[in-house]
């Protein structure tokens, strides 16, 4: 499987992960999962992300794997953006090659939801002039939970 896995400051490019995963008819299917900011309650001005160098590449690398093996994919892409943000800012490009589309849709939605609740990030926004740190979602942490179930060697949290 090819892999392209990256943490950058820059925008992204909202079509470099399809180019990157076509395979000449191998895959029957790519799946891309573009996230962007967003403001629910109409106040927040900006968004910061934090990450560990070097430490959140490797756990990216590892939830990749586990897809890869679990879906049998092809290849697959996940870039994330660190630094600030403002709203309708890409922040994040989760791509998948496979197969077929079933398997395609499954892995993408695995490792956004484990990325989402277990990747080394750290999140602020900025609201009313001052930054205040973002709690994970207990929604985003169910999600996680249900797919690690299965898996061996991972507890609930």
């Amino acid at each position: 499987m090819k892999t392209c896995i990256a943490v950058q400051d820059a925008p992204l490019n909202a079509t470099a992960p399809q180019q990157w995963l076509r395979d000449e008819g191998v895959s029957g299917a790519i799946v891309l999962f573009s996230g962007h900011v967003r403001d629910e309650d109409g106040r927040v001005e900006a968004l910061h992300l934090e990450h560990y160098p070097g430490m959140t590449e490797r756990f990216l690398g590892t939830i990749v794997e586990r897809a890869g093996q679990r879906w049998h994919l092809n290849g697959a892409w996940v870039v994330h953006r660190v630094g600030t943000m403002r709203q309708g800012d890409e922040i994040v490009q989760v791509a998948v090659s496979a197969e077929h589309r079933q398997a395609a849709f499954e892995a993408c939605a695995y490792i956004m939801d484990i990325l989402k609740t277990r990747a080394p990030f750290w999140k602020k926004e900025l609201i009313d002039g001052s930054w205040h740190w973002v709690e994970a979602r207990e929604r985003d942490a169910l999600a996680a939970a249900a797919w690690l179930a299965g898996e061996p060697g991972h507890e609930p949290r």
